[in-house]
């Protein structure tokens, strides 16, 4: 077997099996979902047409297409936090791609969503040395108060530390340096580590990015308070940071931050939800549906 062929085998497999995940949930109107072996039996069928389409994306007339529209579309527009004029602007380019690549039913909803501004931010170390680290606010984080939070760190690798350690935690920034297992697991860190580390007293949280490899670059994304707990601010630090400060801390080191965030929440603003179809030709009448 070529490499060739090797490769298109392998996508196929995975083009099949992703379309398995998405059948499970096609039938949103009067229809049960079959078993995952009778799916399966069904789309194998299919795999013939996979080959086609992963031939014109890979070697064909498509080649490099999705990467060249997405090099494009981030390019032109950039990052498109929540309420932003960004954002209202990448949604007209996909309005307007959609309509230009012919897709039917291309429309927007009105639909109100969470402002959220990141603001000025940075962090400072003070002790044991001066250092100048890389963060980006999470978001729908609070802001710190003006002249920002100066506060001894507190670096644990998991929540079961966090609860071991919670009467050390009180008026300090926690740090999480927790190892990278997988997006689904570790993401609970950034999504959930602000509330852990207040509720034990944590003055702000900072996280490291939730990615298996870095260049020294902070990865963003939002995060959740769980209600009734105080919000302190949080934000996402490198790869890097967090285990230089885990390194220090092991070595019984002091290690003080200040950190400042001009993060705030601003009235819900006006948006679309961007709407298309591609209507399938045996049975138009089922609908599937997919969010991104």
């Amino acid at each position: 077997m070529t490499g060739n062929s090797k490769y298109s085998s392998g996508m196929v497999y995975v083009t099949l099996l992703i379309l398995i995940i998405l059948i499970q949930g096609k039938p949103l109107y009067g229809s049960e979902h079959k078993p995952l072996g009778e799916i399966s039996k069904e789309i194998s069928h299919y795999a013939d047409i996979a080959l086609k389409i992963i031939d014109l994306a890979v070697f064909g007339k498509a080649q490099n297409r999705s990467y060249e529209r997405l090099a494009t579309f981030t390019d032109t527009i950039g990052n498109r936090v929540s309420g932003s004029k960004d954002l209202d602007l990448a949604i007209k380019y996909m309005y307007n791609a959609l309509k230009q690549d012919g897709l039917e039913n291309v429309h927007l909803e009105p639909v109100k969503i969470p402002h959220w501004v990141r603001g000025e931010e940075s962090a400072v170390m003070l002790l044991p040395r001066n250092h100048t680290m890389s963060i980006l606010g999470l978001g729908s984080s609070v802001g710190t108060p003006k002249g920002g939070i100066e506060a001894e760190v507190l670096v644990v690798e998991s929540f079961e530390e966090l609860k071991r350690r919670a009467t050390e935690a009180k008026g300090k920034i926690v740090v999480y340096n927790q190892p990278f297992v997988s997006y689904g697991e570790t993401v609970a860190y950034r999504a959930s580590g602000a509330s852990e580390a207040a509720r034990a007293g944590a003055v702000a949280s900072l996280i490291r990015s939730v990615t298996p490899f870095s260049i020294n670059s902070p990865h963003t994304g939002w995060q959740w308070y769980d209600p009734g707990v105080p919000q302190i601010p949080t934000a996402c630090i490198t790869v890097e940071d967090a285990e230089m400060m885990a390194r220090m801390a092991s070595r019984g080191t002091r290690i003080v931050l200040r950190l400042t965030m001009g993060a705030q929440t601003l009235p819900d603003a006006d948006s679309f939800n961007t709407v298309a179809e591609i209507t399938g030709s045996e049975h138009p009448e089922q609908v599937s549906a997919h969010a991104f």
